[in-house]
């Protein structure tokens, strides 16, 4: 301040300030003497007050880019030859996956190869390499592609730039390529398979070498992994008899390893909240984030012995950067029943470690961790991995040197060695990991199995989607679903549930109100309906917004023909109701059937 008041520039400006405005009273001088302390207050701002943080600087560095960091710093190729160079990898295995089947093969593929044969291998996402580098893998190297048809022949989201690079190119060469496709696909729709056909066709077109005939999964019957077991041995058979490579006995080798950290703290963890996956970028630019969307109202339309409809409404109202379109999608993240959760955590003896935290690392460079790190093995189970997905016969024999007793080894081998007795097992028994390994060892704890093999065997738990039965028109902030509830029928045991549908449920009977049990909701299928540290307590799911092709004509004036059955209808409620609207007030529209 003394600086201030003999700094001779202030004197000035004062001297002037009192021949213009001289004061006349107490207040005056009041009002002069506020004014002098706020200017010397803002001058003085970062001198004798409120200096600046010498060490502020260090919020905004990089220490890991110090000594040299940013130049050993390493970005990821895009060339798939180079990455199969740098990672000495021996053949690599393309996937195209929409709902995760495509990439869970491709990686159950990859690891047997390695361990069968010797082969150092690899499973690649589409999108993460440029397609055109496919032309540089030398002969030296195979090739294998996984790709998946959904919708209406249209390739999955990740396979769309190998897609557009085949059907756009006209002079590409690949006489070096040596490739096996297989396809996954429905004969109950007019195009099926049509995405490996497509595929097969331009690889050959630009002369690459197919070592065997094309594989094809059917799932009209539900034959999808037993069409992929079949191809796999007729692959296998390509190896030994054309390739000469020697098979070995098979001894498990871990990808991924897992470290209990008990000095991590609760807010270092994942405690389930569900991420979207960073390694496709366009099929992320589709979807809204991840969000805790409020229950507005939920009812059952209908419900008998064995089946029930649930129509529900939920609000965006807290959430502005959501938003839809009349056809869209919307994904509801769904969480797996307590009852299974802990079935399985007890028979791999983890019941009393449940919350203890734990790090997950890749052993592989060119293996992705596909869950959340660190998380606890609670999390795992009932968030983040299909711990009710039905168990094959690849995994079923995996699983034997693991086995606790003599009893249980010789029931997976004779189980998984067997088709017809492992089909007809499946006919009328509910079984997923859980219910396997209890049945299998009569409840004897399986030790030796280790969690690793757990991550890299069950697929990580995917949305469900479902088409958005509202219009956007009409009710832009509560978009509503309408799902019937899926079970599949056993002849004498309770019928498998579906688990979306069913955790859909039990959201509506909590919010009915109804303190008696609802009859379709066995204690065996009760949720933890408050969610990941209670993030969903008060009727509260996890869900996203999935943009749809599936649009009304621009022109309301054209006429529109829908055909559809069950839950199929859903979007045309949607559709009518904007139709509906566009008649209420004054616009031109043509028939709707």
């Amino acid at each position: 301040m003394a600086q201030l008041l003999s700094n001779p520039a202030f004197q000035e400006t004062l001297k002037e300030l009192s021949k213009v405005a001289k004061p006349q009273s107490a207040a005056d001088l009041a009002a002069l003497g506020v004014f002098v302390l706020g200017s010397a207050g803002y001058l003085l701002r970062g001198v004798t007050w409120d200096k600046p943080d010498p060490y502020d600087h260090i919020w905004y560095e990089r220490p890991q880019l110090k000594n040299g960091g940013a130049l050993n710093a390493k970005k990821e190729t895009r060339n798939i030859a180079q990455k199969l160079d740098e990672s000495s990898k021996d053949l690599v295995i393309f996937w195209g996956s929409q709902s995760g089947t495509a990439e869970g093969f491709a990686n159950r593929l990859a690891r047997e190869c390695h361990l069968r044969f010797g082969l150092e291998t690899m499973a690649a996402d589409l999108s993460d390499f440029d397609a055109e580098t496919i032309a540089l893998i030398p002969e030296s190297k195979l090739a294998i592609f996984v790709c998946s048809t959904f919708g209406e022949g249209d390739p999955s989201d990740n396979t769309a730039g190998l897609w557009d690079w085949l059907l756009k190119s006209n002079d590409v060469s690949l006489k070096n390529l040596r490739y096996m496709a297989f396809g996954l696909g429905n004969s109950n729709y007019k195009y099926y398979n049509r995405v490996i056909d497509v595929i097969v066709e331009a690889l050959d077109k630009f002369g690459a070498r197919p070592l065997l005939p094309v594989g094809k999964a059917d799932d009209a019957e539900g034959g999808t992994e037993e069409d992929f077991m079949a191809w796999k041995d007729e692959l296998f058979a390509v190896f030994k008899n054309e390739l000469g490579l020697e098979e070995r006995e098979i001894k498990y080798e871990p990808t991924l390893s897992t470290t209990e950290d008990e000095s991590l703290e609760p807010i270092d963890l994942h405690h389930g909240e569900p991420v979207h996956p960073r390694d496709n970028p366009k099929a992320a630019a589709a979807c809204s984030p991840i969000k805790p969307l409020t229950i507005l109202n939920s009812r059952e339309l209908f419900h008998t012995k064995d089946r029930n409809c649930v129509h529900m409404e939920l609000d965006l109202t807290d959430h502005p950067e959501v938003k839809y379109k009349t056809g869209d999608h919307l994904a509801v993240w769904p969480i797996n029943p307590d009852a299974e959760v802990d079935r399985l955590l007890a028979i791999l003896g983890l019941s009393e470690r449940r919350d203890i935290p734990i790090s997950i690392k890749s052993l592989d460079p060119t293996v992705k961790v596909k869950v959340p790190t660190p998380t606890t093995a609670a999390a795992l189970f009932r968030y983040y991995l299909e711990i009710c997905a039905p168990v094959s016969r690849d995994t079923i024999l995996s699983l034997s040197p693991f086995a606790p007793t003599a009893e249980a080894k010789s029931f997976l081998l004779t189980l998984g060695k067997d088709k017809s007795a492992y089909a007809a097992y499946l006919s009328h028994t509910h079984l997923n990991l859980g219910r396997l390994l209890t049945l299998a060892s009569n409840s004897t704890p399986w030790p030796s199995l280790p969690l690793p093999y757990i991550l890299e065997t069950l697929p990580h738990l995917q949305p469900r989607y479902y088409s958005i039965s509202s219009s956007s028109v009409i009710s832009p902030r509560h978009p509503s679903i309408t799902a019937l509830v899926s079970t599949t029928p056993l002849p004498s045991a309770p019928p498998i549930p579906g688990l979306a549908s069913t955790y859909l449920l039990a959201h509506a009977h909590a919010q009915s109100g109804d303190p008696a049990p609802h009859p379709n909701l066995s204690a065996a299928l009760r949720f933890d309906l408050g969610g990941p540290a209670q993030t969903l307590a008060g009727g509260r799911l996890h869900a996203h917004v999935r943009k749809s092709r599936f649009k009304l004509p621009a022109a309301g004036a054209t006429p529109l023909v829908m055909a559809a059955a069950g839950t199929g209808l859903a979007p045309f409620r949607a559709f009518v109701a904007e139709r509906a609207r566009l008649a209420a007030v004054g616009r031109e529209r043509d028939t709707a059937l």
